[in-house]
C-alpha cells in the first residue's frame, strides 16, 4: 500500500512542476511554491526533483536546488524504513 502512495504523490508533484512552468510560459495564475514543497515534503519529492530537471524549473532558485535533495534523501529514507 506504501508504493501505491509513493507513486501516486510524485506523479502528482511532478505534474505540478511541469503544469506550473507551462503556466510560467503562459504568464497565468501559478502555483505557490509553498504548495510545491508541501507535495515534495508528502512523499512526492522524487518526483517533484525529476519535474525540476525534466521541464528545467525551479532550477535557479536555490531553496529549490537544495531544499528537494534534502526532502529526496529524507523521503526515500522513511519509505524504506517503514
Amino acid at each position: 500500500m506504501k508504493w501505491i502512495y509513493f507513486i501516486i504523490i510524485n506523479v502528482i508533484a511532478f505534474s505540478m512542476m511541469g503544469l506550473d512552468k507551462r503556466k510560467a510560459k503562459k504568464k497565468q495564475w501559478r502555483t505557490p511554491e509553498s504548495t510545491l514543497f508541501l507535495s515534495a515534503a508528502a512523499g512526492g519529492a522524487v518526483g517533484a526533483w525529476i519535474g525540476m530537471y525534466m521541464f528545467h524549473h525551479k532550477t535557479h532558485k536555490s531553496k529549490f536546488v537544495f531544499g528537494i535533495p534534502v526532502l529526496v534523501i529524507i523521503t526515500v529514507g522513511v519509505f524504506l524504513y517503514i
